[in-house]
C-alpha cells in the first residue's frame, strides 16, 4: 500500500480541502486513497416496512368495506429437525385467523358481504395487507380479494381458493437434458407448468354473480413464470397459488 510523506505544516490529499496551522514534530503517515465521493453506493429501492402499533387505550379495530382483520401466526422457531432458528431465519407467515370482518362492499346495487366469517384460518397474499400491533399480538388489514384462500390444516394441499384462485401442484424439476446428462442443481430451470388441485368459485362480475373460471382441478397448465406464492407441501411437492389470469395456456 502506497504512503504519503506530510510534514506538520499543511495536510493537502485530493478530494479534500487544505488545513493550516497544524503544529507537530513528527511525521505523519496516511494510506493514498480515491476520494470519498467516488466509493459511496446508495442502496435504491430499499423499504422497510414496520407494523403501527395500536394504543392500549382502543380495545377493538373494526374493519371497514371489504377489509379484514387477520391475527398472524407466530413464526416457527424450529426446523422440521427440531433447530432452533435465529430470529432472521425464521420465515414470516402468510397464514392467520379472521377476528374481524368489515361490512362488505357494494357491485352496482348488489351489497355483496364478506365472504369468510370470524374465527375462519386464511392464507393471504405474501405482501398484502397492513400490519398493526394489538392487543399484544401481530395482526394484519387486509382486503378479502388478498385471501388466497381457507386453510384449516398445516398441509398447503388442503387449501380451498377463494374468488379466482387457483391452486397448482408444480411439475417435478427435470433431472436430465434432452440429451441424457444430468443437470446441477444450479442449472435446473424452475418450471411453470402444473396439475391443478384445486379452483375458487371465480370472480364476482358487475351485478354481482359468480363467472366461471377457464380452468378446473385436473387440468395441466402452463402458467406465468414469476407469478403467485409458492409453498412446500407436507409430501415434499411444490406448490403455487395465483389468479386464474396468470394462466397462458391449458396443456393436452
Amino acid at each position: 500500500m502506497a504512503t504519503t510523506q506530510l510534514t506538520a505544516s499543511s495536510i493537502s490529499a485530493t478530494g479534500f480541502a487544505s488545513f493550516e496551522g497544524l503544529r507537530s514534530t513528527s511525521n505523519v503517515k496516511v494510506a493514498s486513497f480515491a476520494p470519498l465521493k467516488q466509493n459511496i453506493r446508495l442502496s435504491r429501492g430499499l423499504v422497510v416496512k414496520a407494523a403501527t402499533t395500536v394504543a392500549p387505550k382502543y380495545t377493538s379495530v373494526k374493519p371497514l368495506g371489504d377489509r379484514v382483520l387477520v391475527k398472524i401466526k407466530t413464526a416457527e422457531e424450529k426446523s422440521v429437525g427440531g433447530i432452533l432458528l435465529p430470529t432472521s431465519a425464521q420465515s414470516k407467515p402468510q397464514g392467520g385467523e379472521i377476528v374481524a370482518v368489515g361490512e362488505g362492499r357494494s357491485i352496482g346495487k348488489t351489497k355483496v358481504e364478506i365472504s369468510v366469517k370470524n374465527g375462519t384460518q386464511v392464507l393471504y397474499s405474501k405482501y398484502a395487507g397492513t400490519e398493526v400491533l394489538f392487543d399484544g399480538s401481530t395482526h394484519l388489514i387486509l382486503k378479502e380479494d388478498d385471501i388466497v384462500g381457507i386453510l384449516e390444516t398445516d398441509d398447503i394441499k388442503d387449501l380451498q381458493p377463494l374468488n379466482d384462485r387457483i391452486l397448482i401442484k408444480v411439475a417435478e424439476v427435470e433431472e436430465k437434458t434432452a440429451g441424457g446428462l444430468f443437470l446441477s442443481e444450479a442449472a435446473k430451470e424452475k418450471p411453470s407448468i402444473g396439475s391443478v388441485i384445486a379452483a375458487g368459485p371465480g370472480p364476482l362480475d358487475e351485478e354481482g354473480n359468480r363467472k366461471s373460471l377457464s380452468v378446473s382441478p385436473g387440468n395441466t397448465v402452463l402458467y406465468s413464470k414469476y407469478a403467485g406464492n409458492d409453498f412446500k407441501g407436507a409430501d415434499g411437492a411444490d406448490y403455487v397459488t395465483l389468479r386464474a389470469s396468470d394462466v397462458i395456456a391449458v396443456l393436452s
